[in-house]
């Protein structure tokens, strides 16, 4: 009887996870010119599932039923630093490959005008999108190769550069 009550609180104790999944990883600008930035860019992204995604039984349930993110890209030497959130979408192909994409805001440290040899961004507050495609090793640990975009649409004043990046993630879904 010992065994079963420990056994249960295990199961409940590993259901109780406030996040769903924790990724860190690194990217590079994959912009040329001016609007290139040098270095890499350590990135950390946090995902929630308030809306149950994982449970979702097929792709228009997984649709209507999105990953909250939360992350951040930060800046080495003089470029920008990011921190982004918004919804994310999962596909998967089958048990090992999957493919996402997401979309968002963000809010940035980077260049506004045209002053020096970084991108232009024109307002601190950017769109923020990412697709990408992942192998999963087991029901915990992932890679992704994913490539993201920020940018204002035009929707504010000044220049709009953007900033491209693309990286790779490693991931452990709760």
């Amino acid at each position: 009887m010992i065994a079963d009550v420990s056994d249960v609180s295990a199961s409940a104790h590993a259901q109780d996870w406030i996040f769903d999944e924790l990724r860190f990883g690194a990217s590079a600008s994959v912009q040329s010119g001016g609007e290139r930035e040098d270095g890499v860019f350590p990135e950390v992204t946090i995902f929630f599932d308030p809306f149950g995604s994982d449970s979702a039984a097929n792709w228009t349930q997984k649709l209507i039923r999105p990953r909250i993110h939360l992350g951040t890209s930060i800046g080495t030497g003089s470029e920008a630093t990011q921190v982004f959130s918004g919804f994310s979408w999962t596909a998967d192909f089958n048990d090992k490959l999957f493919a996402e994409a997401g979309f968002g805001g963000l809010i940035h440290t980077g260049n506004l005008d045209e002053e020096d040899d970084r991108p232009a961004l024109g307002c601190h507050l950017l769109f923020h999108e990412y697709i990408g495609v992942g192998y999963r090793f087991d029901t915990h640990w992932n890679v992704m190769a994913q490539v993201a975009h920020s940018s204002h649409a035009n929707l504010c004043d000044g220049p709009n550069d953007g900033m491209t990046r693309a990286g790779v993630q490693i991931g452990y879904k709760f």
